[in-house]
Formats: structure tokens, C-alpha cells, sequence
């Protein structure tokens, strides 16, 4: 169903689960032991785990403690692992030609912060081409009501139901919750 052609793989995609992007997120352990359930399924069906890495050089400095992805989740040697200074997973980064090699063209999507790079890589992933599935109990972000801003919990309810609804020609997306989630079967919208 994508519009990409040769590309019937799927990937899991784990955004930017590093130490100081979760340290104040919204139900960060839930979310980080949901990450690691869908990342041991799809090790044991074969489907590429591909890791995502910000940095700014203000915020998440390279190198840093806090740059580093939390210690619960191990990525493998083989596994690849994408450097990024944008929202958008896809902006000047290595992503595309990671998924090309490997034929995929649906991508399950995971991490943080929901309503910033797991949004802005979400939007760009399915207007370049992908069928694009989001975990909807596998993606979190910190609390900015202080700041006028809708509650974390909020954020992510709102995400949820929003992409459940996103539509576009020869495309599909969607939401399914870790238990739910079949790598064989991304069109599963629960």
C-alpha cells in the first residue's frame, strides 16, 4: 500500500529515547517497557529496529550523559542508529537510505517527545511516501501545562486520535497499541 515502490518491509522506529528527553516524560517507564516489548518482537520476526538520536548542540549536547539513550533499552550492533539535529527523523539524516537498503516501506513508530519529533517524523514519513503506524502506548513527552500547554496525558490522547485519521492516496496509516502490534500486518488499525 505505500507508494514506494519495491519497498514491502516493515521497521520499528524508536525516536529519541535518550536520558534527557525522558527524564520528565509522562508515564516514562510504561512507555520505555512497551518500547522494549515491540523492539524483542521485532528482533524475533526479523524486522529491522532502526534508532533515532537528537542532538541540538544547546539542549542534548553529542556525547553527553544526557544525550545517550536510556540504559532499559539496548540497541544491537547491527541494528542502525540515526544522528539528528531536526523534528523530522527524515531532515538531512541517513534515515531514507537505512529504509531503501532495506526495502521498507511501512514504518511502526515509537518514542519521544509526542508532540515534537514524534509528530513532526510521523508527518514526514507518510508525506514522503511511507505507510506510517503509530504505537499508541509506546510514545510519551514531558508535562508543559505550567505553560499554557494541554497536560502530557492529553498530548498523547490527542495524538492518538488524530493520526487514527490520517488518509492520503495510495497510503496508510494508523494506531494499534504494543499488544496489538503484528509487523506481518501493519494495516492492523485498532
Amino acid at each position: 500500500m505505500t507508494t514506494l515502490p519495491d519497498r514491502p518491509h516493515s521497521a520499528l522506529l524508536v525516536i529519541d529515547v535518550q536520558n534527557d528527553v525522558v527524564a520528565n516524560a509522562h508515564q516514562r517507564d510504561e512507555v520505555i517497557a512497551n518500547i522494549n516489548t515491540l523492539v524483542d518482537k521485532a528482533r524475533a520476526e526479523h524486522v529491522p529496529v532502526i534508532w533515532i538520536q537528537h542532538s541540538d548542540g544547546e539542549n542534548i549536547v553529542e556525547g553527553s550523559d544526557g544525550w545517550q539513550y536510556v540504559p532499559e533499552l539496548q540497541r544491537l550492533e547491527s541494528e542502525p542508529l540515526v544522528h539528528k539535529h531536526y523534528g523530522d527523523s527524515f531532515e538531512a539524516t541517513t534515515l531514507e537510505a537505512e529504509l531503501a537498503a532495506r526495502g521498507v516501506g511501512r514504518l511502526v513508530v515509537t518514542g519521544a517527545q509526542t508532540d515534537a519529533c514524534v509528530r513532526a517524523t510521523l508527518h514526514g514519513a507518510f508525506t514522503r511516501g511511507y505507510d506510517t503506524f503509530l504505537v499508541s502506548d509506546a510514545h510519551t513527552t514531558e508535562d508543559f501545562s505550567a505553560y499554557g500547554l494541554p497536560p502530557a496525558d492529553k498530548v498523547v490522547a490527542h495524538t492518538n486520535m488524530y493520526w487514527t485519521w490520517q488518509d492520503a492516496p495510495g497510503r496508510t496509516a494508523g494506531v494499534f497499541d504494543t499488544a496489538a502490534a503484528d509487523f506481518a500486518d501493519t494495516a492492523l488499525v485498532i
